[in-house]
């Protein structure tokens, strides 16, 4: 029978491994319970800031998704009314909470921001492409971010009840010592 089960890591985070017996697991380790209860809690402490940074990045995804799918909206209603001669009436933001209102004619191309203050031109069947492209990358990306967090959360579960295991093998242990002492010897405990 082993005494662990070994999961890899995922992404940088460490895997938490599942404690079968706790004596081998804290011989193992050569620490004692307070100094492993320690560790462990340290461990949940990294789990909890990995955590917190994959949420931020999720949220960031879920932010920018959106706004990908209402660029290659705008790109395609530009390209449908391309020929046509009639004008695309549309109102944009200029400022947060100020918007204004352009007369868009036939257009060949569309401007679109890439980020540090930088704006390229690019024809609407290149921004199409690279917007599918954009948007593609960020579903794919916010799936692997998915994972692992699942896997976190995984890790943080099987390392409180790690603690758990720990703490009540503790509490077991030294009832069973101090059920051996003998009674009646004339010593104070």
């Amino acid at each position: 029978m082993a005494e662990t089960t070994t999961v890899s890591e995922r992404r940088g985070i460490p895997a938490a491994a599942f404690v079968e017996d706790v004596q081998i697991y804290l011989d193992q380790l050569g620490l004692d319970v307070n100094s492993t209860l320690a560790f462990l809690q340290e461990r949940l402490q990294q789990y909890k800031i990995v955590e917190m940074k994959l949420l931020a990045q999720q949220r960031e995804l879920q932010a920018k998704i959106p706004d990908i799918e209402k660029c290659l909206d705008i790109v395609a209603t530009l390209q449908a009314k391309k020929g046509s001669g009639e004008p695309l009436l549309a109102d944009f933001e200029v400022s947060e909470g100020i918007y204004s209102r352009a007369r868009v004619e036939d257009s060949d191309s569309v401007c679109l921001w890439l980020g540090a203050n930088v704006m390229l031109e690019y024809s609407c069947e290149e921004a199409s492409s690279l917007l599918t492209k954009n948007l593609e990358n960020a579903k794919a990306s916010l799936d692997v971010l998915v994972g692992d967090l699942q896997f976190l959360r995984d890790q943080v579960t099987i390392t409180q009840v790690t603690v758990a295991r720990v703490y009540n093998w503790d509490v077991h242990h030294r009832r069973q010592k101090a059920a051996v002492v003998p009674s009646g010897t004339g010593e104070d405990a």
